[in-house]
């Protein structure tokens, strides 16, 4: 797209946004002309030009919109993840699991970077659409899912368009919203899960005793196409309103299809997303599946499955370097400190926080005795904490202009803190209260470490890049849900088999592995009795282990907020029209 004759007077050059200094002030600001940048990318210059022209009505209705997309979404997402715990129980390959798990996490945020070339190419909305198409996809194949493939197959698609929904719904709000509001901006869109996580439990519990699994999915593979209808018409209303006003015209690329297929597979750089993509699932998965090998770690098929991947990860590393002009990952943005700091964060965050709370539904319903309902709440604390205190946060930041302090001097310590104090509390032997108490702690911490990670990231560039920045830290993000998986289930496989092992009373020794792949099976031996004790016992000493290593990563991680420059989002320009 190119700017038209009725903004060819403008500036030809714009400028690069607000870049800060090594000292941490802010040396120069985006222009202040409420112009298209000539050089920015098509989706860009559509979604500025979005702005240059809509009215505050229609920005406080599509900002409602998005509400209510997240709303429907999380409540999908929440009795989902209650139905597919039943659902795998009839497949039987309950140790295949976590590699389905590894898999789909590290496909979901990977894919975040090509898909932020998606937004910046052909625009928001399309690459918005794309997602929600994937994601009613992999709801379909949860309905249909008769066997182990196929449910792997849905699990997939299920995460890269669940992901992907969340993503694009994202970079709106990036996009309509100055820097100085985004925290409370981004606040605003995760305040729905404070609603929602108190419906998922009890309309999962529902599902199970009527309707059934099936009829779930069926359902809401109806209902998430048709509520993103009113999103996607304010924006193709907007745009037909652009072409109207003539501030842009589409240039037309003079190239074959043959030529365009070429194009886009090297803009896109298939080649390094296959290649990082294997080698990362390649080098994990014996994590997850070392413990159905008689030789565990040196069994061949996990030593060959660990080298290649590790040598294709080389590979990736290589054709990055010498073999591509247009690189996977966009290292010139990470070679600011403060967009590095904050991607690592990221990273370590996700990697501690799978590793805490991987198996915390289980062991609310197996260790403490919680029916669905009761566990779901629980689980629900630190979403709907960290949702309410993002608020406060986001408001803090907007009043002071500042985030890194809010991480430094109180989210970073209270949440080594609520995790450390897990390492005492969340053991069979401890009241429920205390395990609630560890977990508002890291709510309220985890929310305000969060919210300010995600502003550090989008920072440091100018709107242009501001969709290829949040991808790079989502992509971090669910690499290091991977490998906090990975970890998680690798502890929680060698020490849960082994402590039940020695401690199922001699009759139920026959059915280990049965008690070991099943929650169903596990639940089913009454409160008090010698097999559910010995199921507790070996549940405390494996979440135990997995909280500890938690927490080591948890203090590691406070040097990566220290590579945070104090910038000053009031200072920052960033966007252009009428935004929030």
């Amino acid at each position: 797209m190119s700017r038209s004759s009725t903004s060819s007077t403008n500036r030809s050059k714009e400028s690069d946004g607000a870049i800060p200094s090594q000292d941490g002030t802010d040396t120069k600001t985006d222009d202040t002309d409420d112009t298209v940048s000539s050089t920015a990318s098509a989706g860009v210059q559509m979604m500025q030009a979005t702005t240059l022209v809509w009215s505050t009505k229609i920005l406080v209705a599509a900002y409602a919109v998005v509400w209510f997309i997240y709303f429907i979404n999380n409540i999908q997402q929440g009795v989902a993840s209650v139905l597919t715990n039943f659902l795998v129980g009839k497949f039987g390959k309950h140790s295949s699991l976590p590699a389905v798990g590894l898999m789909s996490s590290l496909v979901g945020g990977l894919t975040k970077l090509p898909l932020a070339k998606v937004l910046d190419i052909w625009g928001r909305p399309q690459g918005f659409l794309f997602c929600v198409a994937i994601l009613t996809l992999g709801l379909v194949l949860m309905a249909f899912c008769d066997n182990f493939e196929t449910y792997a197959t849905a699990q997939v698609f299920y995460w890269v368009g669940y992901g992907g929904v969340a993503y694009t719904l994202h970079v709106f709000i990036a996009d309509t919203s100055s820097l100085e509001n985004r925290a409370l901006a981004i606040a605003y869109s995760n305040s729905p899960y404070i609603i929602t996580a108190w419906i998922g439990g009890p309309l999962a519990d529902w599902v199970l005793a009527g309707p059934g699994i099936a009829w779930a999915f069926d359902l809401f593979a109806i209902i998430i196409p048709a509520i993103t209808i009113p999103l996607s018409s304010l924006f193709m209303l907007n745009y037909r309103k652009i072409k109207d006003e003539y501030l842009l015209t589409e240039e037309k690329s003079g190239r074959t299809t043959w030529q365009s297929i070429k194009h886009y597979f090297e803009h896109f750089d298939v080649i390094g997303l296959l290649l990082v993509i294997t080698g990362f699932a390649l080098f994990l998965i014996p994590f997850t599946l070392w413990p159905t090998e008689r030789q565990g770690f040196g069994s061949p098929m996990i030593i060959a499955m660990m080298t290649i991947g590790i040598s294709i990860l080389i590979a990736f590393a290589v054709w990055e370097m010498f073999y591509t002009d247009i690189g996977f990952i966009p290292w010139k943005l990470l070679a600011d400190r403060t967009t590095l700091g904050a991607c690592l964060l990221g990273a370590s965050l996700y990697i501690s926080f799978s590793m805490c709370y991987s198996y915390l539904f289980p062991f609310l319903i197996v260790v403490n005795g919680l029916d669905i309902k009761k566990a779901s709440y629980i689980s629900q604390i630190y979403g709907v904490g960290s949702s309410l205190w993002s608020i406060v946060v986001g408001a803090a930041i907007r009043k002071s202009g500042r985030f890194r302090w809010l991480a430094w001097y109180f989210g970073m310590p209270v949440t080594i803190l609520g995790v450390g104090l897990m390492i005492h509390f969340q053991r069979p032997d401890v009241s429920i209260g205390y395990v609630i108490m560890c977990q508002v702690l890291t709510s309220f911490a985890g929310g305000t470490v969060f919210l300010c990670e995600q502003t550090a990231a989008s920072s440091t560039v100018p709107h242009e890049h501001i969709a290829v920045v949040m991808a790079l830290e989502s992509s971090f993000c669910g690499l290091g849900g991977a490998i906090g998986s990975a970890i998680a289930t690798a502890v929680w496989q060698a020490i849960f088999p082994a402590k039940l092992q020695s401690y199922l009373p001699p009759a139920d020794l026959g059915h280990l592995d049965e008690i070991v792949g099943s929650m169903n099976r596990q639940t089913t031996y009454p409160m008090g009795s010698p097999t559910r004790t010995a199921i507790i016992q070996a549940y405390g000493e494996a979440q135990t282990t997995m909280i500890i290593i938690s927490t080591a990563v948890l203090c590691l991680s406070v040097a990566f907020v220290a590579l945070w420059r104090d910038i000053d989002v009031k200072a920052v320009k960033q966007t252009k029209g009428n935004v929030v």
